[in-house]
Order: C-alpha cells, then sequence, then structure tokens
C-alpha cells in the first residue's frame, strides 16, 4: 500500500533501470498518459510499480494500479478500472460517465497494466476520462503503443549485457532466491553465467527462468544447453525444438521475440509431462489462487489432487509461477504459452468447464455461509475472485443455463452489497433471458435482480420484482422465498417513504413464517411447539422487540434476519422509538449468535439512529463506530457513507461542530463514491440538515466549510479511520 492508493507489491529484487526511470519520472511529470512498450517478458510492469512508487508523493490522491491481464474482452474493463479507483457506482448513469465525473476533481495516478490485448477500447476509455479529468495522469504498460491522443511513448529496451553488470546482477539474484547458498564462486561459473545473459538478449523474463534450472544443471552445463539450443535452426523437421515455437502466432509472438518463445519452450521442456498439464490447466483462472483452488480446477485424468500439489510446487521452482504466502500467480506471458499448449492438447472446453463447476461450488458455499460465522471471509472471497466468477457465468450462460441461473442468484446478493451493482443485475437479467421460464433458481435470480434495481434507485423495477416474487411464493407455499420477497418490498417502501406498509407487512410474514417448517429451507428446524413471537422475532411491534434471553438458540435465517430489520427500520421511521431499541438490541443478539455481521452492521445504525433521536449522542456515536467498524470489514461502501452521516450528527449533537464537519466531509467523498443521492431513507435527510445547521452554528460557517473540505479531501481509507477514532483530531 502507499499512503494514498495501491500500488502492487515488489516481492523480489529490482536491478539497474536507473536511465529508464529517469525517463519515466521526468514523463510523469510533464506528460498527462505515458505508454511504457516493450516486448513481453522485457520488464515493463516491474518498472511502471517502482516509477508509481517514486511519484506516488506527488498525487494528492494517491496513485492506482489495475491489471488488466485477465480480462479476455473489454466486458469488464471499466468494472475493473473504477474497482481500481475506488469507485462503487449505485447509480443507473452509464459506467463511463460515473467514471469520469469520480475523476473530475481528482489528482492521482492510474496505472493500467498489460493494455496490448485491449489496445482500442483502452484508448477509447482514457480519451474519455482525460478529457474530463484535468488532474488525471495516466501510466500504460503494453507491448504496443494504444494510439490514444497525446499519448507519450517510453520503449523499454532489455537489460544491457556487455559492459554493464545488470543482467549478470539478476541472474544472481534470482539464482539465490532460489537457493541462498547457491552463487556464482566455482571456477568458470561467472564467465558462464555472462554468456547465458548474453544469449538471451538480456530479457528479464528468460533471464529470470534459466536461473530457475540451475537446479538440475550447473551453470556451465546450462550455458552449453542454451548455446546448443539457440544455436540449432528453428524449422518443423527439428525435433529438439519445442513443438510451441513451431505453433506461435507472429501476431502475439512475433519472430524478432524467438529468443524469449524459446527460453519459455525450453523452460516448458524441462517440466514433467504433469507440471506441463498444470501450467496449462491454470491459465484458465484469471486472479490468485491457492492450492484448494488449483486442485479444484486442475485436477482430473493423470493429474490427481496429490499430483497437483506436487506439480505446484514444481512450477514455483521452474519460475513459472510466482509464490506470496499461500497465493499463486502467473505472468501473463507465461499464462499465453500456456493456452497454446492447452488449445494444441484439446483440452479448452474440458478446462472451463472444470472452472466453471469450481466457482459455482464457491458460489454454493459462500451462499450458504452467509449468516455462519465465516461470513465476511466469504464476502472478501465473492470480492477476490471476482473475475473467475464472472468467467464462470460466462461459461455457464454458453453451456448450461440452468447452471448459470444458479450461480448468479448465489452470488447476486454478495456483489449488491460488495458494489458490483451493476454484474449483479446484467447477470441476472442475462440468466432470465436465457431461461427456462420457471424454478428455484430463477425465482432468486427475480429477487437479486430487485435488490440490484432497489440500490440503483429504481424503484419501479425494485418494486414489480417485489410483488412477483410475493406471488411466486405464496403460490409455492415457501417462507424462505416469502421472507425475502417482504425483504424486498418492506426497503423498497421505506426508499419511497412509506414505513407503515413496510412494517405491516413484514409483521404479517413474520408471524406466518414463524410457526411452520420452511419448505424452502427443507434442512431448516421446524420453529417447534415453545417457538413464540418472542424467539422468532415475529408479532406485533412490542412482541418483535421483546429480548430472547430465555435460552432458546435463535431460528433466525439470512432472510428472516433482514425481514426483521425492515420492522426496526419501519419502527424507527415512525417515531416508535422505544420498541425500535428493542428490537434493533434484540436483532443484534440473534445476529451475534449466527456470526452474522452485515445485518448486524445496520442493527448497530437503527441503534446509533434510535440514539440520537433520544437525546444520547454519546451512545449514538458508540453505535455509529461499531457499526461503521462491521461495514468496514464488509467493505461496504453504501454502508460506510450511511455510518458516516450518522457518526457526524451525533458528534455535532456534542457541540463539536468542527470535527462533525470533517466527518460529513468523508462521508461526502464516500457517498461520491457510489453516487446515490438518495443517501438512505427519506427522514435520513431531515436529520442531517438538523445536525449539520447545528454543527455549523457551533463554529461558524467559515470554520465548518474548512474542516468539511479537509474531511472530503481525505483519502477514503485515512478519513475513515479519522473518524473511527474516539477523540477525532483536526
Amino acid at each position: 500500500m502507499t499512503k494514498v492508493g495501491f500500488l502492487p507489491e515488489e516481492t523480489s529484487s529490482f536491478v539497474g533501470r536507473r536511465a529508464e526511470l529517469a525517463r519515466l519520472d521526468t514523463a510523469l511529470t510533464t506528460r498527462r498518459m505515458t505508454t511504457l512498450i516493450g516486448p513481453g517478458g522485457v520488464g515493463k510492469t516491474r518498472l511502471a510499480v517502482r516509477a508509481a512508487r517514486a511519484a506516488a508523493d506527488r498525487y494528492p490522491d494517491g496513485a492506482w494500479w489495475a491489471d488488466l491481464s485477465p480480462l479476455y474482452d473489454d466486458t469488464l474493463l471499466l468494472p475493473t478500472v473504477s474497482d481500481a479507483v475506488g469507485l462503487a457506482d449505485h447509480t443507473l448513469r452509464m459506467p463511463v460517465e460515473a467514471l469520469c465525473e469520480w475523476l473530475s476533481d481528482k489528482r492521482l495516478l492510474l496505472v493500467l497494466d498489460s493494455a496490448e490485448h485491449l489496445r482500442a477500447p483502452c484508448s477509447h476509455l482514457l480519451a474519455e476520462v482525460l478529457t474530463t479529468s484535468p488532474g488525471l495522469t495516466v501510466l500504460v504498460t503494453s507491448r504496443q503503443p494504444l494510439g490514444t491522443r497525446g499519448e507519450h511513448v517510453v520503449r523499454i529496451q532489455p537489460l544491457p549485457v556487455d559492459g554493464a553488470p545488470d543482467a549478470l546482477q539478476l541472474f544472481e539474484d534470482r539464482l539465490r532466491a532460489g537457493d541462498p547458498r547457491a552463487g556464482l564462486d566455482a571456477p568458470g561459473d561467472r564467465e558462464a553465467a555472462a554468456d547465458i545473459c548474453r544469449r538471451l538478449e538480456g530479457i528479464p523474463l528468460a533471464i529470470e527462468l534459466a536461473a530457475a534450472g540451475i537446479g538440475r544443471h550447473t551453470v556451465a552445463q546450462l550455458a552449453t544447453r542454451i548455446g546448443t539450443r539457440f544455436d540449432a535452426p528453428v524449422d518443423a523437421e527439428d525435433l529438439t525444438a519445442s513443438r510451441l515455437d513451431l505453433l506461435a502466432d507472429d501476431s502475439l509472438w512475433p519472430r524478432r521475440h524467438r529468443t524469449l518463445r524459446t527460453t519459455i519452450g525450453w523452460s516448458h521442456e524441462l517440466c514433467t509431462p504433469l507440471e506441463r498439464l498444470l501450467w496449462a490447466r491454470l491459465t484458465l483462472l484469471r486472479t490468485d489462487f491457492d492450492e484448494e483452488v488449483a486442485r479444484e480446477v486442475c485436477a482430473g485424468g493423470p493429474l490427481t489432487p496429490d499430483e497437483v500439489d506436487r506439480a505446484l510446487q514444481g512450477l514455483v521452482a521452474q519460475s513459472v509461477l510466482q509464490c506470496d504466502g499461500a497465493r499463486y500467480r502467473m505472468l501473463d506471458t507465461l499464462r499465453e504459452y500456456g493456452r497454446m499448449w492447452l488449445t494444441e492438447l484439446g483440452e479448452e472446453r474440458a478446462a472451463a468447464d472444470r472452472h466453471a463447476a469450481s466457482f459455482l461450488r464457491l458460489a454454493r458455499r459462500a451462499h450458504d455461509g452467509w449468516t455462519g460465522p465465516d461470513q465476511v471471509s466469504w464476502y472478501h472471497k465473492v470480492a477476490d475472485t471476482h473475475l473467475d466468477l464472472c468467467a464462470a457465468l460466462d461459461h455457464l450462460l454458453a453451456h448450461d443455463v440452468a447452471r448459470a441461473q444458479e450461480m448468479a442468484g448465489r452470488v447476486g446478493f454478495f456483489w449488491a452489497c460488495c458494489g458490483h451493482l451493476s454484474e449483479a443485475r446484467g447477470y441476472a437479467q442475462r440468466a432470465l433471458d436465457a431461461g427456462p421460464a420457471d424454478g428455484p433458481h430463477r425465482t432468486r435470480l427475480q429477487w437479486v435482480l430487485g435488490v440490484a434495481a432497489l440500490l440503483q434507485g429504481d424503484f419501479a423495477t425494485a418494486e414489480k420484482y417485489g410483488a412477483l416474487c410475493t406471488a411466486i411464493a405464496l403460490h409455492d407455499r415457501d417462507d424462505e422465498g416469502m421472507l425475502g420477497a417482504t425483504y424486498l418490498s418492506g426497503l423498497t417502501q421505506l426508499m419511497t417513504g412509506r414505513p407503515a406498509a413496510a412494517l405491516e407487512a413484514a409483521e404479517r410474514v413474520l408471524r406466518m413464517t414463524g410457526t411452520r417448517p420452511s419448505s424452502g429451507s427443507p434442512d431448516r428446524p421446524p420453529a417447534g411447539p415453545r417457538a413464540t413471537a418472542r424467539e422468532t422475532g415475529a408479532g406485533a411491534a412490542g412482541e418483535t422487540a421483546g429480548d430472547t434471553d430465555d435460552g432458546l438458540a435463535p431460528l433466525d435465517t439470512a432472510h428472516r434476519l433482514r425481514c426483521r430489520l425492515i420492522t426496526v427500520f419501519a419502527l424507527t421511521a415512525l417515531g416508535r422509538l422505544a420498541e425500535a431499541g428493542r428490537a434493533a438490541t434484540a436483532l443484534r443478539r440473534s445476529c451475534e449468535r449466527g456470526g452474522e455481521h452485515w445485518t448486524r452492521s445496520y442493527a448497530d445504525y437503527q441503534l446509533a439512529l434510535i440514539a440520537l433521536l433520544q437525546g444520547r449522542p454519546e451512545a449514538s456515536a458508540t453505535h455509529a463506530r461499531a457499526m461503521l467498524a462491521g461495514k468496514h470489514r464488509l467493505r461496504d461502501s453504501f454502508g460506510i457513507a450511511l455510518g458516516l452521516d450518522i457518526l457526524a450528527a451525533a458528534i455535532a449533537a456534542q457541540g463539536a461542530g468542527a470535527q462533525a464537519a470533517r466527518v460529513y466531509g468523508t462521508g461526502h467523498a464516500y457517498w461520491r463514491m457510489v453516487g446515490h443521492p438518495q443517501r438512505g431513507t427519506p427522514e435520513l435527510g431531515a436529520v442531517r440538515r438538523t445536525y449539520e445547521r447545528q454543527a455549523r452554528a457551533a463554529v461558524g460557517d467559515e470554520a465548518y466549510q474548512r474542516a468539511f473540505e479537509r474531511g472530503q479531501a481525505d483519502n477514503a481509507e485515512v478519513g475513515l479511520a479519522a473518524a473511527l477514532h474516539s477523540e477525532l483530531q483536526l
């Protein structure tokens, strides 16, 4: 992490490149768009990381990194760039419009890494954002220029091999990284290593791959083998050449890049047959992965799960994979080579089927774990594997629509909660359009579509799908479906100023579903004869608010907890604060028992609002900070925006006008991040106006504005960290 923003960590030594770094530093100072070009494996990414880190302090809004190498087309280009700069837009605007608005007043450095396969879409996008964002500077790495107007091109050459020690230093560093006892101390080793570097033309990736081969050869033997290979002519009859050298597409692997292509082919030959097979199958993964994912996606045929584990270590030793703790990743240049091998093996469809099945299983486990103690880790898993989930969904939509419907429904609420609203709504709509026409997976999809529409402010669509889900649940006598539909309809009513209707519907459904087993959840135990309204959270408002300290285990499912949340919101909006407080406290306890964080944080939010309205601002601030900590844990930007507003009001109510103004400013930055005009349910607007006036009156307009602007100018994470301190300093 940089002071503000995000850049990848450097996990190995950086060698040489002083002249290139100086040129890049000048370019970043004087040009708005610089493209770093060079062949694959020449070190563009490492150089871009180092240059961006050196320049980061010059950008008040930080340096931000977007890796484009996992994207196979431009479908997820805008979401990937938006994620990279912290934008989680909740509106119905065109995504490019939202991105341009978000960047319009920022001074930041945006790095797009590996853009060569998306040159035209990247060029079009950058032309848009550079026009509307005068403080934006862009650094791109690509094998070719993008052709964008105003683009400044910096060409990167391999490391010098004659008269400079850089290539030899890199070889020795990587040699010692593989084995700290290794070196170039034996007679003739240094000369042999220098010959290897010359043969490999100073290409860093080729040198690293060669150094990884020392475990199986001495330096002198390696120099001889490489010399033999590079001196031999390459033709279709030469069986010593890697077959993939001959299959390479000249547009992807131009003949002038024969050195790298041949070196990768040589490394490929050094791998065992099972290591080569794993290399090919791993190329389906778009994001970093662990051993469990590798086994799920790649095991099959001769590659057993145990063989996957052994082959992983072999590929790390060969520098085909990079390992960071328990996580693995493959460079895009090596991934391309592996994809050619996968095609040659005729395994593309089978590998894609395994990949899709693996991530469907992940979606099922995440969905089942929503109310369990691992909710936060599942939340992060879904967020971190976003590109793989999208790839799996694309494959299933083309080849197995029923499973695509199931998968989109199971990840849709996670996506809606962590800011991927466009993807949640888009995939849900595509899966619905593809058929089949009925079934439980389709009903869940309709619910996801309604929730995504609601969070985007499309209340008409949300109301439509709430009514549709209600009708289906009633027809099927599906308790869980009814609870989910009522949550969707109730939240829509709350957002459109109808709390009484929301309360009436939620209470009715909680009563209906509290006395019999749910047909929608056959594994859920029946309520039993002792299951009263107090246990289930059902019944009239006073009963809903009842304490549950009678020792009975909670029966709440995820949908039931969310439906109970509707009653709390509605009671608060109707001014029935004592009942709302009891209901929120009981709900929070149920969430704690089940390990559920998402609903619990909204119960904390309601307790903060209730305490504020009851004239207890200190208690309100405590609950608000608990809510913010929970939402930060879940990376829920919309929830953080709500929490900052209520915290600012609680601080203002204690007379600390400047501190309140700063928190309001940070909240404004988060509201801009999600692009949400509503700022929560309607009554919250009046609360905000009241306490903003109180804060202004406490310190005066000028001091208020200064503090507000400071909060707004803070990096969002920095501002949130400051707000979470009980004694906010200015």
